[in-house]
């Protein structure tokens, strides 16, 4: 008997050696495939990092991906840089985002048509939803509304009463074609039932000056070419589509405050890179990003660009991009607005 139970002893330490080695096996198996991916992150950028922006040299998103990548290079030790990729209202820059390799090297710095191209457009190269993992909507810049100072309103509500008068048909001036502010303007006229005609021009300068001449009483512009008539007096400010209040602009009250919290409008840059890239190598974007808009210098930098930090995290950019892309889809389709 003694002899039987010393082998049931050695049996059962066996079993259990067995059990706990197969398991400490099975561990680093289902661990095998993760580590060329973390190896990689942690290895990351292992070599210059390629920052797409779609618009040319000297735009806002241009200036702003130039400063980002400058800072970049700085804290992670290989070269960031920036190749404008022109034509298509952001498309044709997208789409070579949208097929480059997932491994962190090509970053999407897209500015807010990224939302907008795909119901303008009958067709764009890239999916929204599907061909890049979101890493944040770093910056927006809010919309402001204009008149020439001859218009008889001093805010939002005088302006809508004089519209529905009658007694004069008005427009309004944007910068292009589906543009964020042209969208506002197209929102604005929709959801209040207004007969309002709109003007498009070629930029933001150009319908400006439209108003400040009074071809057009009534512009929807970017604010920061409408920073300087403002202040003076060329041009009223009556709102801006921000859900607070700009930095620039303290005094303007926002659309939400004038009794039309759904009139939204802002313009944005998101970074974003192709689907599949590593989540680390998302989450370390996204750290360094958010860290570098953080600066107190970055910010003073920012607003003078017309420029307010956003920071958002993936999450949320991703579900921001749901949000507009309905939004700007049922405005392009209700006013049959078509890409130009």
């Amino acid at each position: 008997m003694p002899d039987d139970n010393n082998r049931l002893q050695t049996d059962g330490q066996q079993m259990k050696f067995s059990r706990r080695r197969f398991l400490q096996v099975a561990s680093l198996a289902a661990a095998l495939p993760a580590l060329p991916q973390r190896a990689r992150a942690q290895a990351y950028p292992m070599r210059p990092v390629r920052l797409i922006v779609g618009f040319a040299a000297g735009g806002p998103t241009d200036v702003f991906a130039r400063v980002i990548a400058q800072k970049l290079s700085e804290h992670l030790g290989k070269q960031f840089f920036v190749d404008n990729v022109v034509g298509g209202t952001g498309n044709i820059a997208t789409g070579q985002a949208a097929k480059a390799p997932p491994d962190g090297h090509t970053v999407l710095f897209a500015f807010s048509s990224y939302v907008v191209n795909p119901t303008l457009f009958d067709r764009v190269p890239y999916d929204p939803y599907k061909d890049f993992e979101p890493v944040t909507l770093a910056v927006s810049s809010t919309t402001v509304l204009t008149v020439n100072p001859s218009v008889p309103a001093t805010n939002v509500a005088e302006l809508v009463a004089l519209i529905r008068s009658g007694a004069v048909k008005y427009s309004f001036a944007s910068g292009g074609t589906g543009a964020q502010p042209h969208l506002a303007g197209e929102q604005f006229r929709l959801s209040l039932g207004l007969d309002l005609v709109h003007v498009p021009f070629n930029g933001g300068g150009p319908a400006i000056a439209a108003v400040v001449a009074g071809h057009a009483p009534i512009g929807f512009n970017a604010l920061t070419p409408a920073v300087p008539q403002i202040k003076e007096g060329k041009l009223r400010a009556l709102a801006v589509t921000s859900k607070t209040r700009s930095q620039i602009l303290p005094d303007v009250p926002t659309m939400t405050e004038a009794g039309h919290p759904d009139i939204a409008g802002d313009s944005w840059i998101g970074v974003l890179v192709p689907a599949g890239t590593p989540k680390e190598i998302v989450i370390l974007l996204h750290r360094e990003i958010t860290t570098i808009i953080a600066q107190p210098d970055m910010k003073e930098r920012l607003a003078t660009l017309g420029f307010e930090p956003v920071m958002s995290t993936p999450e949320e950019f991703g579900i921001q991009i749901g949000i507009e892309n309905e939004r700007w889809g049922k405005v392009i389709r209700a006013a049959n607005i078509k890409a130009q």
